[in-house]
């Protein structure tokens, strides 16, 4: 059986990986992007001189001939879904038995006058970081439209070669749509220590260009004139689909995939950023552009194209990031606000940029989710809280044991329980560990 894969990110190579440890099928591996599989969220560190190209390939290159994975670097232009045909730009075809899609995402464009002007992009693929590096040769100010991950990342990439950076984000407060008030002004304060401007509440309205047609300023909705040679657009991604809208698969936001991540047309599969869940496991979103979850997604579907069906079963909610210095973690349910059948606790370190909020259940008490801001938690545990429905001193009982915080670092642990006690004086929470940590409850 030839089985194809259009898309070598972590979804597709996953799968490629699966299929191969599970039978002898024959597999090919289509991109234009690029020859090998690399790690998407390292682009940043090629721009910052930290890493080269060869540094972020999880894999070497003899590794795809060695497990007998063909790759094969092209565009695909048209699938023929009753010949179980592809297209290529170059005017090549090529037949599958099996098809799996897994296209990824492409950043969201604003519909502003201008936005098509030079020195203007997203932040997604290893063409648009060699674009970045071709633009922002010279530039002396940018501006980001948008926070979240990858705005915070171009933010600094910009700085890291001197660049003076402006942020404009539409919510009230940093990342506004997943973190709390509390914790985006934790970020944003961050952002400001680092010397790049955050302007808050207040949204593109048009590219102003040069003679040449290139960026040299903005305007925002609200009047405001902001110069700068490089405009970075941090909007979000949406699925990469449009070569697929006019053909019999269904879609609608992304490719509409069932629990076994089978779509409408018999052979044809998806995963990654490019899908849309008919019917979202419980707790999820239709939706979810996450690392991990096409790790999974990719991984599960191996099993269905080979013939021992499987269902997508992405556990516990875990994303990670980090803004600048700070390391970010979320396990579980932490809402940027909370429902009445919901508790919380919130701790912010007076002396460092470390925090935590942590949800619970108001009538079961039960742990739901925990943040962290500059504190390293171990996945396990709070996993385990969260699936074994552990209640929130029982689990707070057990904070020793997620902490993993570097060596030499500071403690927080004592400072967080002894906050949260005195804000929940009905809790017994006694820490398993001895010692240190547990003194203050002895």
């Amino acid at each position: 059986m030839n089985v194809v894969i259009i898309g070598n990110g972590i979804a597709g190579i996953s799968a490629a990986r699966q299929i191969r440890k599970l039978s002898d099928h024959s597999i090919t591996v289509i991109s234009g992007e690029s020859d090998h599989f690399f790690s998407r969220t390292a682009l940043m560190y090629l721009y910052m001189g930290h890493m080269e190209y060869r540094h972020i390939k999880p894999y070497e290159d003899w590794f795809w001939e060695k497990n007998r994975i063909n790759l094969k670097k092209a565009w695909v232009s048209n699938i023929d879904f009753e010949k179980q045909l592809l297209q290529f730009e170059n005017g090549e075809s090529m037949p599958y038995d099996k098809l799996l899609l897994a296209t990824g995402s492409k950043p969201r464009e604003l519909p502003v006058p201008g936005i098509k002007a030079g020195g203007v992009q997203g932040l997604y693929s290893l063409q648009d970081l060699e674009q970045m590096e071709a633009t922002t040769v010279g530039v002396k100010q940018a501006v980001i439209i948008g926070g979240g991950l990858i705005g915070i990342e171009m933010a600094e990439m910009l700085h890291s070669r001197g660049v003076e950076v402006t942020i404009i984000i539409r919510e009230s407060h940093y990342w506004g749509n997943i973190l709390p008030a509390e914790e985006g002004n934790l970020i944003a304060k961050h952002i400001a220590e680092n010397h790049v401007k955050l302007v808050a509440e207040d949204e593109l309205a048009e590219v102003l260009q040069d003679e040449e047609g290139n960026v040299n300023a903005i305007r925002t909705k609200q009047g405001s004139i902001i110069e700068c040679q490089f405009l970075g657009i941090s909007v979000g991604v949406v699925p990469n689909i449009e070569f697929l809208e006019n053909s019999t698969l269904e879609t609608n936001r992304g490719i509409m995939v069932n629990e076994f991540l089978e779509t409408n047309v018999p052979n044809v599969y998806a995963a990654g950023d490019c899908i849309e869940h008919r019917n979202a496991p419980l707790g999820r979103n239709a939706i979810e552009q996450v690392w991990y979850t096409g790790r999974i997604m990719g991984e599960t579907v191996a099993h269905t194209i080979i013939g021992t069906q499987r269902s997508y079963k992405p556990g516990i909610w875990f994303n990670s990031a980090k803004f600048f210095d700070i390391e970010y973690q979320v396990y579980g349910l932490v809402p940027n606000e909370i429902s009445p059948d919901l508790e919380q606790f919130y701790w912010e370190d007076s002396k460092s940029p470390r925090a935590i909020r942590v949800v619970w259940n108001k009538e079961t008490m039960a742990f739901l989710g925990i943040h962290s801001f500059g504190i390293r938690l171990r996945h396990e545990q709070c996993e385990e809280w969260i699936e074994k429905k552990f209640t929130i001193d029982k689990a707070l009982s057990r904070l020793q044991k997620a902490a993993f915080d570097a060596e030499f670092t500071k403690q927080w642990i004592s400072s967080f329980l002894e906050e949260f006690q005195k804000a929940n004086p009905g809790f017994a929470v006694q820490q398993e560990a001895k010692g240190l940590f547990a003194r203050i409850f002895d």
